[in-house]
């Protein structure tokens, strides 16, 4: 019991949970899930010294902690402030982090073009669910926005430096996964972008690995550009073993028929990869002879990307034959004893062009006999003259 770990108690939202010590904020509230973890656009897990960027994350700390229960007197980044035993945390309570938030939006999409419908990233944009739901109908911003000159980065990945929001994510991921990084920020203030300093130079092993970590339209595949829309794809989970060491082989084909028009990292719930993938997996093998297939990908069903993708989806439970004591609706449907109009003796399908009003007169109004031959014309499949 003495190597037992102590665990902090942190309240978010008005719900405690007990975390290790060194844990940040944004990791507890996703440990409770749903609308109460905050939103983050530079923070990665696995990537080491993401997140303080972007701001999105912003919460608001009304109790530093049981010992010391002064609230902070500014709003913090969850991703950068660790929890202390009681601390008492406001997310999607405070308003002040509502208002904060639609701020924060508001700044990134001062530049950001309002190209969704080309964008390849459109229907799993990151920024496009921020803009959903703290943007504003039209901006304030009176100003050109900012435009940056095409560069060139390579064979797979094409660049769109118009909608980086600067969150750093591919610099760490490059720095991090490649022996040698040979893309970054260039100059400083409203001038930076992403670039090279030779064009045409992304060519590791595993520099594909940007386009997953990007959560905007900024960084994109050449060999899925144009080609269709994420919501028209169905993903699968799929595995190979791949040569290459330091590769998982673990990916998601996005079909469309049978044909797969990219393939992909897999990644968890917060848009992360899970385990990262080489050029190879990701590039050149686009055909379902090269994987080995587990199964249709469980697709969050906020996404656009679930429609038409039932999977793990319950059909709800029929109660109608409860409410009827077993039987079927369609004893109660029987227009013949029920309406007492129709004849149970006329086949519709068998009279000569449409049936009309006086078909359905009762029997006293026709004056006729429905048992005797000369009133029931519909014995022979015609339809008399009376």
């Amino acid at each position: 019991m003495a190597d037992e770990k102590k665990l902090f108690k942190v309240t978010i939202d008005n719900i405690t949970i007990e975390v290790e010590p060194g844990t940040s904020i944004l990791n507890a509230a996703r440990k409770i899930g749903g609308d109460v973890a905050p939103p983050a656009m530079c923070y990665y897990t696995t990537l080491k010294g993401s997140g303080g960027k972007c701001r999105t994350c912003l919460v608001e700390v009304a109790a530093g902690s049981t010992a010391d229960p002064r609230p902070m007197p500014k709003l913090v980044a969850s991703c950068r402030t660790n929890v202390m035993d009681g601390m008492v945390v406001k997310n999607i309570t405070s308003d002040k982090v509502i208002d904060a938030r639609n701020g924060v939006v508001e700044f990134l999409l001062i530049n950001h073009p309002l190209d969704c419908p080309i964008c390849d990233q459109a229907g799993e944009c990151s920024l496009q669910d921020l803009g959903y739901e703290h943007g504003k109908e039209g901006t304030r911003y009176e100003f050109a926005r900012r435009t940056f000159e095409k560069h060139d980065m390579g064979p797979y990945i094409q660049l769109h430096m118009t909608r980086c929001i600067m969150c750093f994510r591919c610099v760490y991921a490059a720095d991090q996964l490649t022996e040698k990084r040979q893309h970054g920020i260039l100059d400083r203030g409203d001038h930076a972008e992403i670039a090279t300093y030779i064009q045409k130079s992304l060519d590791h092993d595993f520099i594909g690995n940007i386009i997953d970590v990007c959560p905007v339209g900024a960084l994109t595949d050449k060999t899925f550009r144009f080609k269709n829309r994420v919501w028209f794809l169905k993903p699968v989970d799929a595995h190979r073993n791949c040569s290459h060491a330091k590769c998982s082989g673990k990916v998601t084909l996005w079909y469309r028929g049978e044909e797969v028009f990219r393939v992909t990292a897999r990644k968890d719930q917060w848009g992360e990869v899970k385990d990262f993938i080489c050029n190879e997996c990701r590039f050149e093998k686009k055909a379902t002879a090269d994987w080995e297939i587990e199964g249709p990908t469980l697709v969050s069903r906020h996404s656009v990307i679930s429609q038409g993708h039932y999977v793990g989806v319950e059909r709800p439970q029929e109660v109608l034959y409860d409410v009827l004591d077993g039987r079927k609706p369609q004893l109660l449907m029987d227009i013949h004893s029920v309406s007492e109009v129709d004849r149970p003796e006329i086949d519709l399908s068998k009279i000569n062009g449409p049936a009309h009003s006086t078909d359905f007169e009762p029997h006293e109004a026709r004056g006729l006999n429905p048992t005797s031959q000369a009133g029931n014309p519909w014995n022979t499949g015609k339809l008399e003259k009376q």
